[in-house]
């Protein structure tokens, strides 16, 4: 079974920066795709940005694209998600989570960190 732990997450002004990592243990994620999603108080789940199992292919939200950056590191089994430029409203609890290609669904996610950004 799969876990995932994020890490990184704080409180910083607007215009700063975090990295979050996502560590996983208890198998290897390298053939799933990953992906960071992000939660705001009374809004749903969204997607941030994904990057595939094989090429490394990488997408982004529109809100993000430009300020965040996705990767990932298979010899540590870990994803990282490195955010510039940070505004208010990226303040939310960001989750990674894994994509089992077999079973087309997000079979694991980690339990959250808080990312807050004052203005």
């Amino acid at each position: 079974q799969v876990q995932l732990v994020e890490s990184g997450g704080g409180l910083v002004q607007a215009g700063g920066s975090l990295r979050l990592s996502c560590a996983a243990s208890g198998g290897t994620v390298r053939n799933y795709h990953m992906a960071w999603f992000r939660q705001a108080p009374g809004k749903e789940r969204d997607v941030v940005a994904t990057i595939s199992a094989i090429s490394g292919t990488t997408d982004y939200a529109d809100s993000v694209k430009g300020r965040f950056t996705i990767s990932r590191d298979n010899a540590k089994n870990s994803m990282y998600l490195q955010m510039n430029s940070l505004k208010s409203e990226d303040t939310a609890v960001y989750y990674c989570a894994a994509y089992q290609i077999t079973k087309r669904t997000y079979r694991y996610w980690g339990q959250g960190t808080q990312v807050t950004v004052s203005s």
